[in-house]
């Protein structure tokens, strides 16, 4: 591969584990400038714990993208991992309680909490939050039901068969500026892989950010999930996530990158025990190969669970600079 991509700027969206695992520990090692968004509407867990308690934008995303980018020792990456088990912190994430505290701290200023945490970390690119303002993520369901809160999206108590119509923020939630300004500046804008309803449509519903996305000379990709969730993409196809992310960004992608390979039965049946929420793989029209911006390819890992194999997929985008 010809470094045509050197210095290049790219903007990766996402919130979850999955964008930082499929993207971001991979392609910090390539020398290029990466601008990472998070969502900040978590509404469960250790996360929603400390934003209801504290009043703030939720860390565990933004944290996610911090752990995946940080250059420190396996030791510090299990300390930021680890999770209390007993006592009053019982269930919160040790990273979760120092980002909080930075927050309080430099009293919400999230600038200093972003550049203190890259120089902890050992950081040389950027992490943005999406927005700072203290909204709510709802859904409304094919029934007109309204679910509130990203959890409860996340993980449904409500019939799971139910298709999700949309999704919206409430109160409106503007775009963080600093992420306005890093998708002016970039090259390339990669959406995913994350959840679709509860993590990646929220980074889109901030005002001004589906706006500059559409208004920018950037390349834009999506990466799509390689299973379908249960309760928030029943049956969808590679050509539904795509055209859900379109709705929501108001425009075209340049780019889908999906997966093609089929792994065995027993892994598929493995995969399933382990992440029951996951109904499975995604679809696809073998049409879709026949149009260019569609990009089919083996993209998972050769065994164990089923995850985007990170080395493949960043070969991938970096080859669309």
């Amino acid at each position: 591969m010809k470094l045509n991509y050197k210095n290049k700027r790219i903007v990766c969206l996402g919130g979850g584990n999955a964008m930082p695992k499929a993207v971001l520990a991979v392609l910090k090692k390539y020398p290029v400038e990466i601008s990472v968004v998070c969502a900040m509407l978590d509404s469960g867990g250790s996360a929603g714990r400390l934003r209801k308690d504290y009043r703030i934008v939720s860390p565990g995303d933004i944290r996610r993208a911090f752990i995946a980018l940080a250059d420190t020792s396996p030791v510090i990456e299990n300390l930021l991992n680890y999770r209390f088990e007993t006592g009053g912190l019982k269930g919160h994430n040790f990273a979760n309680l120092l980002i909080t505290a930075l927050e309080l701290s430099t009293k919400n200023d999230y600038g200093k909490i972003c550049d203190e945490m890259c120089k902890i970390l050992n950081i040389k690119h950027k992490v943005l939050p999406a927005t700072l303002d203290n909204s709510t993520l709802y859904a409304e369901l094919e029934n007109g039901k309204i679910i509130s809160g990203e959890t409860n999206i996340d993980i449904p108590k409500h019939n799971r068969k139910l298709k999700i119509k949309k999704v919206f923020l409430k109160p409106k939630a503007k775009a963080y500026p600093k992420a306005i300004e890093a998708i002016k500046k970039a090259d390339l804008i990669v959406i995913g892989p994350g959840d679709l309803y509860s993590s990646l449509l929220q980074i889109l519903l901030t005002k001004g950010m589906s706006e500059v996305i559409k208004k920018s000379r950037a390349k834009t990709i999506y990466i799509a999930n390689l299973m379908t969730k249960h309760g928030e993409t029943n049956n969808f196809s590679v050509l539904d996530f795509t055209n859900e992310i379109e709705k929501y960004l108001k425009d075209g992608l340049d780019y889908v990158i999906y997966n093609t390979k089929r792994p065995s039965i027993q892994r598929l049946k493995s995969n399933k025990k382990k992440h029951p929420e996951f109904l499975n793989l995604i679809d696809f029209d073998k049409n879709l190969a026949k149009k260019k911006k569609f990009i089919g390819r083996d993209l998972i890992t050769s065994s164990g669970e089923i995850v985007h194999d990170s080395d493949k997929v960043v070969k991938i985008i970096l080859s669309l600079i």
